[in-house]
Formats: structure tokens, sequence, C-alpha cells
């Protein structure tokens, strides 16, 4: 049986991690946002996809927390001494991957294909999917009104810029990549890792048929909360949950999910709001969400797989 995992970044590279502890990697679908994505130093990066394969590979660079590990800098450097833009610092190592990936995509192959292509050679025996094969790009518009790509956001503005507004441009014209929905309907269960739910999820969600499969499965979808403490886990997700109106907790990611969850999982200091949880018709498991080393992973991966 197939467990389906809708992916952002490191907080679902983390818990697939940990899921491989509990069933055979094999047995893993990660579904893929790709709002993230861009073209830079005129090649197609996947940040998420990238960051879940190298993981699985055990090639993550936990060091900058994106790219390849025993990673240099050469290219990026003699970029920087001729004038060339280095605000999106890609590794030698790294470079190997996007020169792959978009010659490939160049050459007519769907990203689907790549992707598959890119985790076989890395050994991840996991299936991993992009949301949709189709180009959809996560805007944030800033209360100045400026309007940014995602990556200018987080990389270029440091994710320090107050938020109005997000879109998904091209979701509305987009489709699911082949296997995604089927992935979805055959899985035993469908996890929400915690990733960002307004900019790693929702890209996701936006794709035509992709929520209507998961809330067709809301009794066997588990959602895990990325906010703790009323603080982000990682990255900006508790101010832009604050400055696009909704409450940064874990309750208020709960209610982002309510008709698409049916099992919501929230760390130890979050008790407090397991019965409000409830009340929106949900399950709520409290236990340690802290991934911080491989062991805490496979633990948290083994109260999922076991709700």
């Amino acid at each position: 049986m197939v467990l389906t995992v809708l992916c952002g970044g490191v907080g679902a590279a983390r818990l697939v991690t940990g899921l491989s502890q509990v069933v055979e990697e094999s047995a893993l679908c990660c579904v893929i946002n790709v709002g993230d994505d861009l073209v830079v130093h005129g090649l197609h990066v996947s940040p998420d996809i990238d960051t879940v394969t190298y993981t699985l590979a055990g090639l993550h660079n936990e060091a900058t927390g994106w790219g390849v590990t025993d990673e240099s800098w050469r290219v990026m450097d003699e970029l920087a001494e001729i004038g060339g833009p280095v605000w999106f610092r890609l590794g030698d190592r790294d470079l190997a991957t996007h020169l792959y990936r978009t010659g490939r995509l160049r050459g007519g192959t769907s990203l689907a294909d790549v992707t598959g292509e890119l985790a076989r050679a890395r050994g991840v025996r996991a299936t991993i999917l992009p949301a949709t094969n189709d180009v959809l790009a996560t805007m944030l518009t800033t209360k100045s009104g400026e309007r940014l790509s995602f990556q200018e956001y987080f990389v270029a503005r440091r994710h320090d810029v107050e938020v109005s507004k997000v879109e998904f441009l091209g979701a509305a014209d987009s489709r699911p990549a082949p296997g995604v929905l089927e992935a979805i309907r055959d899985a035993e269960q469908v996890i929400v890792a915690p990733s960002n739910p307004l900019v790693s999820i929702d890209p996701i969600l936006a794709v035509p048929g992709i929520a209507h499969a998961v809330a067709s499965r809301r009794d066997d979808v588990i959602g895990i909360s990325p906010i703790v403490a009323g603080s982000a886990i990682k990255g900006p997700a508790d101010r832009l949950l604050r400055e696009l109106g909704h409450e940064a907790s874990a309750l208020g990611v709960a209610r982002l999910y309510e008709g698409l969850v049916g099992t919501f999982v929230i760390d130890e200091r979050d008790e407090s709001h397991k019965g409000a949880i409830e009340g929106l018709g949900m399950q709520c498991i409290v236990t340690d969400t802290m991934m911080t080393d491989r062991g805490r992973a496979g633990a948290l991966a083994k109260v999922i797989h076991d709700a």
C-alpha cells in the first residue's frame, strides 16, 4: 500500500525521511509543489523537488538547508567576479541536476518524467511527482503593491517584506501531472506534510482536481502542523499567516485544512488547541512534532502511520 505525501520543502523532506523508516521507501509517493520553480542562470530549477530528492538520496546539504552536500562554489564565485547575478546561488554539484533537467525539458520531456529520471539516478526508490507538468508560479504582492515571485520574496528579499496577497499564476489552466490523482485515490493514507500551508501546500491544491481528490479521501487524510507554539518551525509561515488574516497557530492551520483533513497532528506544546481542532470535525493527535534528528522524524512518522 502506498502513502502519498503532499510536499513542500525541508519540513516535507524530513517527514518523508521519517516515513521511509516505517514503510518501504518504494511505498512512498511524494506530490511536490512547483510554485517555487524558476528559471535562473538560464536553467530550470525546481527547489522543492530537489530538496525532497536530495534528502531521500542522503545528499541534502544541512549546512545551507538546500542543495547538495560536499558542495563547492567555483562557478558562482567566477560569475560574481565578472559581474553576473548571484542572488540565487547554485553550487557546482547542484548545477548538474539543473543542467540535466533543463536540457531534457527543452528536448520535450515532461517535468514528471525528468523528475523520475533524476530520482532514479540518485538511487531514490520513492515515487517523486510534480503536482503539475504545467507552468505554475507563486506570486506575492507586498503591502506597498510590489509583485514578487516566490524566490524574489524568499531569497532576494529574505522574506522580509509584508505581504498582502498570494496568487498562483497558471494554476487555473494547469492539469495534475500523470499519476497524481491516482496516487491520492489509491493511497492507504494521504499525508499533508508540515510545510507552509499558504505557499507550499496551497499551490498543490490549486491545481484543478487535486483538492477534490484529497477531500474525497478526507477520512484517510492526515495533516501535520508546521506551526508550533505560535511560531513556524522553519521559514515565514507564521508571519504570512498573520499578514494574510489568519491565526498563526496550529488551530489557524487546522482551519485552513477544514474539509480536507480528517486527522490533524499538533505538537505537545499546542495541546490547548486540541478541543477547538476537534470542534472543526477533525481527530486531533498530540505528539512531539519536532523532527530535529532522524530518530524523532521516525517516531513522528510511526505515530502518523499508526493513526
